[in-house]
């Protein structure tokens, strides 16, 4: 097994009560840049966040220039037909997004089909044999203990409310994060990601249990924050 030379900042202990910002932008908008995301990155780096998630190999690659050494989570989002699961899906984009210059590699760890028929198992062995560390998005109390007893050296709650299991739910999942931490390895880093929308309720994830919060939309999404500022001043007033 190859040694990730980052390791020891990956320890639950280096990240306590961190902030990871996300830098993401929607398909179609110019603060897709891979320059802009970069800056984005840079500047959340600079006011002391501990990391930063990234999507798209093009983003992490520019990142990575950019700041050589941030800590960065990556995944590739894809589509495959038969298949609900976009994160990170399978050994192609996990290998690719290792390439590109993650730190950590996040990845769908539901029980739902992955494409080409490949599994949750199958993947994170393969990952840790090339020295990868996992962070393993879930949407569940049950998937978030399956993946860390596979392997998977971080979960993170990202696809509560965003699978069809839990599709009537809101993130963020406050119901998750005391029994994930409670239940989890000592050792396995808890994140809370998913609809934190303040420096309140980031304060709050930690209080529940979590080890490290990842804010995106709040600081970052600037084309969904316009838009719902927009659609506010728009709508119908009080009656």
């Amino acid at each position: 097994m190859q040694a990730n030379p980052r390791a020891d900042r990956l320890r639950r202990g280096a990240l306590a009560g961190g902030l990871i910002v996300s830098v993401q932008a929607p398909e179609g908008s110019p603060m897709r840049d891979p320059q802009v995301i970069a800056a984005m990155a840079e500047a959340s780096l600079n006011q002391g966040a501990i990391g930063v998630r990234l999507e798209s190999p093009e983003h992490i690659g520019a990142v990575r220039r950019r700041c050589p050494e941030a800590l960065i989570i990556g995944l590739w989002k894809r589509t495959h037909p038969g298949s609900s699961v976009y994160i990170t899906p399978g050994w192609e984009e996990i290998r690719t997004v290792w390439a590109s210059g993650a730190d950590v590699i996040a990845l769908d760890a539901t029980d739902r089909q992955r494409p080409g028929g490949e599994t949750l198992a199958e993947l994170v062995q393969r990952s840790r044999a090339m020295g990868a560390t996992l962070m393993a998005d879930v949407d569940s109390l049950e998937h978030g203990l399956r993946a860390a007893a596979l392997g998977c050296a971080w979960v993170g709650t990202t696809l509560y409310g965003y699978t069809e299991a839990t599709a009537g739910l809101r993130p963020p999942a406050w119901d998750l994060l005391e029994p994930l931490r409670a239940q989890l390895p000592t050792a396995t880093t808890l994140i809370c990601e998913g609809g934190i929308a303040s420096a309140q309720q980031a304060r709050q994830a930690l209080n529940q249990g979590a080890d490290a919060v990842v804010v995106g939309t709040a600081i970052t999404g600037v084309d969904l924050q316009v838009a719902a500022y927009l659609a506010a001043i728009n709508g119908p007033g009080p009656g």
